[in-house]
């Protein structure tokens, strides 16, 4: 029985104008074949067990071609395959994916379009340029910059096109700049016609040249402004300076490394991009569970009997929940034992679990979580504490000084994360890293385990940004300067310093 193909455009750079449907697709596909322009962020929807397929095609540079392309389309379509084709921008603008439909056709296999997001009207829209405006431009075209080399004569009617739309918007056409304006300005369109050249619209390294129709030839040669890029020919150009708001955000051009793991780091890679960086996910560490022995199933089944039971983290939240329901228990063995959360992210997980945190310490440093529930226990109480394999003795040590007695239940452990060495090594060997942020002391030891020994040598130009002291120590013992050190442990406030940094003398 045959699959289905699903013909997607991913949009046109940044990950998350993806279509809802099409990623669905992404998550339900058995292959997932992906172009050059499609963002590799959608690859985080895959299923672990997806076979992925880079059929990347630049300029006189293609990994694939395209009758292969249709020839794979074909075979796993035949073999039941659910298979997603990321096409960037849209499938049926430029995307040639008319082609591979007529292929799959006339294989017998189904097919959809999922329509993206196209380039010729998303990349001028991140520069601050509409591509109609009232009064201004009513009418937009998107042409081919880059025809089919093996025509023997231009299918634009260039007569026709230089002065019937207000707007042009050609698409993958810096190589034939000299061309497209000489002949527009030959059918027409005047000299001084205001002319934007995007390159890589919508994504944070998006860059934006304006010129003239008569000098843009000449500007972006000047420039090394190199493919992809859309150029627009208008009056909406001269909108730009009013309405540009991507490329204005106080983050904007900014390469920024985040080493926590991947489970954690969503809200400070979505806060991060928000205000307009390019973030780099090169997590350093990840969280595995430990294996359970009884006598730590049998604190965790007698947890309702402490007075205090304290997450040192949101990964403890998670195993502890795994744990019990491992004995087929859940919160309501936990009675009313008071919950203790160091950090604002533990008390969001315990919540997430119906568990409003009762004590909440202030600082996030384990000294400051002994002072906070000295008050709340006195000598003879117990409290259990779920912490990782390792982990400071701090609390266990400050309680236990005061008559009280303190159970920890490791129940995870950090290990190394080594899928990104090698992206993390290429970004920092071309130079292109503004930060790299630490979260933890183990984010810190297994970076620099990961770098090698050129490590710091790799990270003498790139700025230091440590959530707290204690991480930022971790970096000192291993010879690495700090530039800058959070003193509220927080991932909004590790952001704001990264943002007074970036625009200090602005």
């Amino acid at each position: 029985m045959a699959g289905v193909v699903y013909l997607i455009g991913a949009g046109p750079g940044d990950y998350k104008l993806i279509t809802v449907k099409g990623k669905e697709c992404i998550e339900k596909a058995d292959v997932i074949i992906y172009d050059y322009l499609a963002d590799t962020h959608l690859l985080r929807w895959a299923r672990p067990d997806a076979e992925l397929i880079y059929a990347g095609k630049q300029c006189k540079n293609h990994t694939l071609h395209q009758y292969e392309i249709n020839e794979i389309l074909i075979d796993r379509g035949l073999k039941g395959k659910t298979v997603a084709r990321l096409k960037g921008g849209d499938p049926l603008v430029f995307g040639r994916g008319g082609e591979e439909a007529m292929a799959l056709a006339e294989a017998g296999v189904p097919f959809e379009f999922v329509p993206g997001v196209t380039s010729g009207i998303s990349a001028p829209a991140y520069a601050g340029i509409p591509v109609t405006q009232r009064a201004m431009a009513t009418s937009f075209a998107i042409v081919t910059g880059h025809e089919d080399p093996t025509k023997s004569v231009s299918g634009i009617h260039w007569e026709g096109l230089a002065t019937a739309v207000d707007t042009l918007c050609f698409v993958m056409g810096v190589g034939n700049l000299p061309l497209i304006s000489s002949k527009l300005i030959e059918h027409g369109r005047p000299a001084n016609t205001p002319v934007a050249v995007i390159r890589w619209g919508t994504k944070p390294i998006q860059e934006t040249l304006v010129s003239t129709l008569e000098n843009v030839a000449y500007d972006v040669a000047k420039a090394g402004l190199k493919p992809p890029a859309v150029v627009v020919v208008g009056d909406v150009v001269n909108l730009r300076d009013k309405l540009r708001w991507f490329d204005t955000k106080p983050l904007f051009g900014k390469r920024i490394v985040v080493t926590r793991a991947r489970s954690q780091a969503s809200a400070l890679v979505s806060r991060l991009e928000e205000l307009g960086a390019d973030v780099v996910e090169a997590a350093a560490i990840r969280t595995e569970a430990l294996p359970i022995d009884v006598a730590t199933a049998e604190l965790v089944a007698k947890a309702g009997s402490y007075k205090v039971i304290t997450f040192t983290s949101a990964q403890g939240v998670h195993y502890f929940f795994q744990a019990l329901e491992a004995q087929q228990l859940d919160s309501r063995s936990l009675g009313q034992a008071k919950i203790c959360a160091i950090g604002s992210a533990t008390a969001k997980a315990l919540k997430a679990k119906g568990l409003l945190a009762d004590i909440v310490p202030t600082n996030y440093q384990a000294e400051s979580v002994v002072e906070a529930l000295s008050p709340v226990m006195t000598t003879g109480d117990k409290m259990l504490l779920i912490q990782p394999k390792v982990a400071r003795h701090v609390i266990e040590k400050g309680l236990t000084a005061q008559g009280i007695t303190v159970d920890v239940a490791r129940l995870y452990e950090t290990v190394q994360d080594t899928s990104r060495r090698e992206l993390l090594r290429d970004h920092l060997t071309t130079g292109d890293v503004d930060y790299i942020t630490f979260t933890s002391s183990s984010t810190v030891t297994n970076t620099l385990s990961l770098l090698g020994e050129n490590a710091k040598e790799l990270m003498a130009n790139v700025r230091v940004v440590c959530i707290g002291p204690i991480t930022a120590a971790t970096c000192v013992e291993n010879g690495l300067t700090p530039d800058i050190i959070g003193e509220t442990f927080t991932i909004p406030a590790m952001v704001d310093m990264i943002v007074a940094d970036a625009t200090a003398g602005v």
